[in-house]
């Protein structure tokens, strides 16, 4: 499954990245695209991962979602 996730607060290529291991660390998440351009990332995954995961790892990584 594909999921994309529109996150604010991004402001460089650092935070990106943190975003990025922070969604990839999730049980069940096969790989993670972060843009900064385009304040998302696109999540590949399994079933079994819920928007509510994906919501949980962006606020503990000191991000948000829109």
């Amino acid at each position: 499954m594909k999921t994309t996730l529109a996150i604010k607060g991004m402001s460089c290529e650092h935070c990106a990245a943190h975003i990025k291991k922070a969604l990839e660390e999730i049980p069940g998440v096969v790989s993670a695209l972060v843009s900064l351009k385009d304040e998302n990332a696109l999540i590949e995954h399994g079933d079994a991962v819920s928007l509510a995961a994906f919501k949980k790892a962006v606020s503990e990584a000191g991000y948000e979602t829109a």
